[in-house]
């Protein structure tokens, strides 16, 4: 069984994915982009999802290249058709060794975060680049959702009382909301070097592809949510919040840490 609060084998795995990749899909290609991505390179796409950037990463790298994407619960992203230097497997990034080393690049997007054991696994991705090769880790700051807009005070602070309760419920399941602003200094202590980040977030105003990540996320754990003091009418308010054309709320920041692995003659 999986780990995560957002269990991948639910049905609102896809509008999740769907709302990701639309958000931020923009974003994690051109991070990776500015590492050099090129052809004949050999990537690990760490807890892929749907597996779209698994899928970009094939066609920058050509066939000449080659990209692993691992994902606990692969079935969302098999019925894709990909080319064979592309390939996805189910894999568990905590227990599992992972399926090769020596990468020029390894990227996972919202992945550690949810892990506890997010330093050893780090640590694991670090040691399985080639000397000179990337890692870019992507990660959510949960702490700063702020409302922009509302149509009242009290639906504003019903997003936040409904937002609070689901954070609490992450940090039960082992996950660390706030991972996003600690990941650079998680990956200098790992030995990376050429370290740099940069963070991204828009507006997801009511009835948005991006605020229906709220919409998903609170939908499946509802019960949960109920047995943590949110009441069901105010589920349903805040399901009625989402699609209402004056409430506008900051998205998650996406931090987008990029670090290399030294070269020998380069480690102090």
């Amino acid at each position: 069984m999986s780990r995560y609060l957002f269990d991948s084998a639910a049905l609102q795995t896809v509008g999740r994915f769907t709302a990701l990749e639309s958000c931020y899909d923009p974003v994690s290609r051109r991070q990776l982009e500015l590492t050099g991505l090129t052809a004949g390179w050999r990537c690990l796409e760490v807890g892929g999802g749907g597996a779209s950037l698994g899928d970009w990463l094939g066609e920058r790298v050509g066939p000449r290249g080659e990209v692993t994407v691992t994902e606990l619960e692969p079935r969302w992203a098999a019925p894709r058709q990909r080319p064979e230097h592309v390939r996805l497997l189910r894999h568990d990034v905590v227990r599992d060794p992972l399926p090769g080393q020596d990468y020029d690049l390894v990227h996972a997007r919202l992945v550690l975060l949810h892990l506890p054991e997010r330093i050893s696994v780090l640590q694991r991705l670090a040691a399985a680049l080639r000397p000179g090769g990337w890692l870019v880790l992507e990660e959510f700051d949960c702490g700063w959702t702020p409302v922009l807009a509302a149509p009242d005070d009290a639906s504003a602070a019903l997003f936040d009382r409904v937002h609070t309760a689901l954070m609490g419920l992450l940090e039960k399941a082992g996950a660390d909301p706030l991972w996003g602003r600690r990941v650079m200094g998680a990956m200098a202590a790992a030995g990376l070097s050429d370290l740099t980040a940069t963070t991204y977030a828009e507006a997801w105003p009511g009835g948005s592809t991006g605020i229906a990540l709220h919409r998903h996320n609170t939908e499946q754990v509802a019960d949960r949510l109920t047995a943590s003091g949110v009441t069901q009418d105010e589920l349903t308010e805040f399901q009625a919040l989402l699609h209402h054309p004056e409430f506008v709320v900051n998205s998650y920041p996406l931090i987008s840490a990029r670090g290399r692995r030294p070269h020998e003659k380069e480690v102090p």
